[in-house]
């Protein structure tokens, strides 16, 4: 009898040891992979752009294709680790690549950060749930944006190519008789940006007959391609 109470105490003891590790290591995932930040990871996209200009007659879209790249670290003016984002263009598959500018980006905490033309933004909030909402230009002079996400762990598919793990972030979305904004991108898990739509377009009222037209703005989108490492 005293030997068998012994090894269910011992038992008892390996259990609860068992027990204390598995709860000590554990640790929440904040899926900071859907921003793709690796050094040597490139992504590639068909890019889509159309001007509207009724003033001039203008409505002329052109088709190129955008290459970003994160390259190496540097210490930013805040005293962190970021990473160089290279971003560059080509007219079409066949034609070298041009570099077109330099961006930076890093993961602060909960945030993940882009410095677009100067312009400091939170691209996703981690770990990402519908109930997250935030100001995505806190860090810069534009206007306020209630950012949220519309899509978590989702599923799409783009140029024939499914991701099964996907955020779509809604940036700006305002929809008038006059004015039309939408800022949506989508974010696949270890790659990063796969699709962007970006519209700002204003209307006019034709005094005379009372039908909107399209008097000026832009469109762009940006489609997946193909991503790796280099």
């Amino acid at each position: 009898m005293k030997n068998t109470t012994q090894y269910l105490m011992l038992f008892a003891l390996l259990f609860l040891g068992v027990l204390f590790s598995c709860k000590k290591t554990s640790k929440p995932n904040y899926h900071f992979d859907y921003f793709g930040l690796t050094k040597g990871r490139y992504v590639i996209y068909d890019v889509v752009e159309i001007n509207h200009d009724d003033a001039l007659g203008m409505h002329d879209t052109a088709y190129y294709q955008l290459k970003t790249y994160w390259a190496d670290t540097f210490v930013d003016n805040e005293g962190r680790i970021a990473n160089e984002f290279w971003r560059y263009t080509r007219s079409t598959s066949t034609d070298a690549w041009v570099l077109k500018d330099v961006w930076t980006g890093i993961i602060d905490g909960v945030r993940a950060e882009m410095v677009e033309e100067n312009q400091r933004m939170i691209k996703l909030l981690f770990a990402p749930t519908y109930q997250k909402v935030w100001n995505s230009n806190v860090y810069n002079m534009f206007e306020e944006t209630e950012t949220y996400y519309t899509d978590v762990h989702g599923d799409t598919s783009i140029n024939g190519v499914d991701f099964d793990s996907v955020l779509v972030v809604d940036q700006f979305h305002t929809n008038s008789l006059i004015d039309t904004t939408q800022f949506m991108e989508y974010y696949a898990k270890d790659v990063g940006l796969i699709s962007k739509k970006y519209r700002n377009l204003n209307f006019q009222i034709d005094a005379s007959s009372g039908v909107i037209y399209l008097d000026s703005g832009i469109e762009i989108f940006y489609n997946y391609v193909e991503d790796g490492f280099e």
